[in-house]
């Protein structure tokens, strides 16, 4: 696979697995062999995460099952990278220096190559996350950071105070993005920010937890912004028709479409078996050979149009 050099500042895979519900939905071996042949087949970033506050306070084992995983593979830690989350629903009370060491700890390593920080309920302290923020990078701990869903105001202040004080400032940004889901990326508030080139984008949440695929997730899956859910799973049977007109999978297809959107700079998923790891990967010849036709074809299909694009979803 070829590597998208320094697309969200270092240099990695356009696709990456993530750890939401994705490590503990399999036996361990098959997650050793499944981390395994995504590091032989050139993805190598991983989203790992201490899934502990919010929305999230479940004590997920999902970082330390990764963390034994990658041990068990034999898979050297330069032989691939992560990007960790930093939760703003407890901040400052729990502060980031604590939640990295905690991380780290678990998963078994001593950084990271990237952080997003999340998503929170109150308006956050801009200027006071951009300076910690700045303090973890200069003691090594990771070395870019990128926002997800914040409000765009938000981001726009973050991007001016890193400038006036000369701090590191976000340099992508993870949000909800998808065939049916493109309002927030592809809107005057981020899109602006993209097209200018301040920032890229990781694409995630990108099969609805498998509902854009046809499938009934049993296990919990992501919020439902501006309540189209529904509609995409309606819009399931659409997302199949153009596929087999490809001749690909209905995920095949979902992952070129966002490949295929140059500010896409990676592309985050779960799978929870090798074979549907392997039939991902073919979405990187799709998105290369047929790009701007996968998304003509998908372009009705766009259905959070009247939804807020500035964050407020």
């Amino acid at each position: 696979m070829d590597e998208k050099q320094d697309g969200l500042g270092f240099a990695t895979s356009a696709l990456s697995l993530g750890s939401w519900n994705t490590w503990d939905r399999m036996d361990f071996d098959d997650a050793v062999r499944l981390i395994r042949h995504a590091v032989d087949a050139g993805v190598t970033l991983f989203d790992v995460a201490h899934y502990n506050m919010g929305p999230h306070s479940e004590q997920s084992r999902t970082d330390l099952l990764f963390g034994a995983a990658v041990r068990a593979a034999g898979i050297a830690r330069d032989d691939y990278q992560l990007c960790g989350k930093l939760w703003l629903w407890d901040y400052p009370n729990t502060g980031f220096a604590e939640q990295l060491a905690t991380s780290f700890d678990r998963i078994g390593v001593d950084r990271a190559e990237a952080v997003v920080v999340g998503d929170y309920f109150d308006r956050p302290d801009i200027p006071r996350i951009v300076t910690e923020v700045a303090e973890q990078i200069r003691l090594g701990r990771f070395d870019v950071w990128g926002v997800n869903n914040w409000l765009a105001a938000d981001l726009d202040r973050a991007l001016e105070f890193a400038e006036q004080e000369g701090l590191p400032a976000p340099r992508f940004a993870q949000l909800k993005y998808s065939v049916a889901r493109r309002s927030m990326a592809e809107g005057p508030f981020y899109g602006a920010h993209f097209e200018a080139g301040r920032l890229t984008l990781q694409a995630s949440d990108i099969f609805e937890g498998g509902v854009l695929l046809g499938k009934t997730p049993e296990r919990k899956i992501g919020a439902d912004p501006g309540g189209i859910r529904e509609s995409i799973r309606d819009a399931a049977g659409g997302v199949a028709t153009v596929a087999a007109e490809f001749g690909v999978s209905a995920s095949q297809l979902a992952i070129a479409f966002c490949l295929a959107y140059a500010p896409v700079a990676n592309v985050l998923f779960g799978v929870s078996r090798l074979p549907q790891l392997e039939d991902n990967l073919g979405a990187m010849r799709l998105a290369a050979e047929y790009g701007p036709e996968v998304r003509d074809a998908l372009e009705d299909l766009w259905l959070d149009r009247a939804v807020a694009a500035d964050g407020t979803l």
